[in-house]
């Protein structure tokens, strides 16, 4: 269970630091699930008891409960009588909001180029609250969507008769999210203090650029690829971060959703703020708690609403294979069947496919030129054509990736290899509780090259079974699938078949 951490957990963060040089500018862990842990370290110059401290500097997607204010030395007891946290900075539909009902100023051109005054009364300000996102990181709400209404000479109008001349800022109106504290200490102190809180609105997410040479794979499959792994950075959290130190983690973090604590998130990236590293060229990589941390290597400056791309990995000549798969049962039309069902209905399964996958598999080895755990994100293929360009050959997902484990992606469907199959015989006998059941399967190369397809066959009509006859050798890869590799060779077909001997 989620501890409770806040404002409350203050005097014991600070009495539990320890000793620690001070570290200026800001540190940011951020998580691929839209959120991040902003830390960020300030100078304080307090009194004696009771001070009034604010601090402006936070982002618009703060939560608030998950804020904790410290001394970095940890000498200081910050005893935090109070927070307050304002996240709706000045606009000019909130200062009309402020003075709705009231006759303020609008300032106008007329054609000749003349500067006009009149007076106005708001009637309606059309102010709305800031805008949010969702966790995709997509925008909801907004500034001054509405629409205003403004009286003027007893008439109303929709819309403003020209630009508001403000009389003053307004009470208690803020220019960028604020968190205020009231602090309580012992005795006058100059301190380094850390604030640290949650925030959504920043997200990464993970790319890989695959670069496979001129000509294709040869006969068995296999060619040399080129790695170029990639992380983007969101920022839409309404704050610019200067030269940031940035960590990343990787993996499936519990985040619990808006309302909920924050805690797990928080104390992940405390453990990460204290964490050693090792060096690699432009990111630092490590196993962290039961996920994967990368540290880039260089402060990085995100702007607000920027999109930034930073190198994460490269690896090349790495050894790679292009599978082709027929797996020729088309069954679509029989999503959700029962083995029940597939074992009465004689038409399961008879539909034939013509598409045979085109597929590219990898391992992650330090041998082959990777070995990094690799974030879960997007593959893009490319292929160098005879005139040297790059053009895109297909993508897929992959997820998270450890070392030394195999990558395997489907890229799309082959167009000069092709598949037929269909059933040449069924005998069922419900006496004695057993079905056979013949196909003939068909793949037919119309390339220049040799071609290896693995004709994949589901035995589905029931558990207990036996191959009864068969035309090649076939490879058992789970309970109830087979696996029949054959080599085509240039504008050639073959056939494959075999009878299956279900008992009940």
């Amino acid at each position: 269970m989620l501890r409770k951490l806040g404002i409350f957990a203050v005097l014991a963060a600070a009495a539990l630091a320890q000793d620690e040089a001070p570290k200026s500018g800001t540190a940011l862990t951020i998580y691929n699930q839209n959120f991040a842990v902003v830390r960020q370290v300030f100078p304080l110059d307090l009194n004696a008891g009771v001070n009034h401290i604010r601090f402006a500097d936070a982002t618009s997607m703060l939560e608030p409960d998950s804020v904790i204010l410290r001394d970095v030395l940890g000498r200081t007891p910050l005893q935090v009588l109070e927070q307050n946290y304002r996240s709706d900075p000045v606009t000019q539909e909130l200062l009309l909001s402020f003075f709705e009902g009231r006759t303020i100023e609008f300032e106008y051109r007329t054609q000749d180029g003349a500067v006009q005054r009149i007076h106005g009364k708001i009637i309606r300000s059309g102010y709305v609250p800031r805008p949010m996102y969702n966790e995709y990181g997509q925008p909801f709400g907004g500034y001054g969507a509405g629409q205003p209404i403004i009286e003027v000479d007893g008439k109303l109008r929709f819309g403003l008769p020209g630009q508001p001349i403000f009389p003053s800022l307004g009470e208690d109106t803020i220019l960028k999210p604020t968190l205020n504290w009231v602090l309580n200490t012992p005795a006058p102190a100059k301190l380094d203090a850390e604030v640290s809180y949650v925030t959504g609105g920043l997200s990464w997410e993970a790319d890989y650029n695959i670069v496979a040479p001129m000509g294709g794979a040869a006969v068995g499959g296999e060619e040399k690829i080129d790695v170029i792994g990639w992380v983007t950075f969101q920022n839409r959290s309404g704050k610019k971060f200067d030269a940031a130190e940035i960590k990343l983690i990787a993996g499936d973090v519990n985040k619990l959703q808006p309302g909920a604590r924050p805690a797990a998130a928080y104390e992940l990236a405390m453990k990460a703020s204290r964490a050693e590293d090792a060096m690699q060229p432009t990111m630092r990589e490590k196993s962290f708690d039961e996920y994967h941390m990368y540290t880039l290597a260089r402060p990085v400056t995100l702007h607000d609403s920027e999109t930034k791309q930073v190198e994460m990995a490269r690896g090349t000549g790495v050894k790679s294979n292009r599978i082709y798969v027929y797996d020729g049962a088309k069954l679509d039309r029989w999503y959700g069947y029962t083995m029940e069902n597939a074992r009465n209905d004689q038409g399961y399964g008879t539909e034939s496919n013509p598409k045979v996958w085109v597929m590219q598999e990898f391992k992650n080895t330090k041998e082959n030129g990777l070995g990094i755990p690799l974030p879960k994100g997007k593959l893009r293929f490319y292929r160098r054509d005879d005139d040297g360009k790059l053009e895109f050959t297909g993508e897929n997902w992959i997820d998270h990736t450890p070392v030394d484990e195999l990558i395997r992606v489907y890229t799309g469907n082959a167009f000069d290899v092709v598949g037929e199959r269909r059933r040449t015989d069924i005998k069922v006998n419900s006496s004695q509780d057993w079905l056979d059941e013949s196909f003939e399967i068909k793949v037919r190369n119309r390339k220049k090259t040799p071609v290896t397809v693995r004709v994949v066959e589901h035995l589905y009509r029931w558990t207990n079974w036996s191959v009864a006859a068969k035309s090649a050798p076939f490879k058992k890869k789970d309970a109830q699938t087979i696996e029949f590799p054959i080599t085509i060779p240039p504008g050639a077909e073959a056939v494959v078949t075999y009878t299956v001997h279900y008992s009940w």
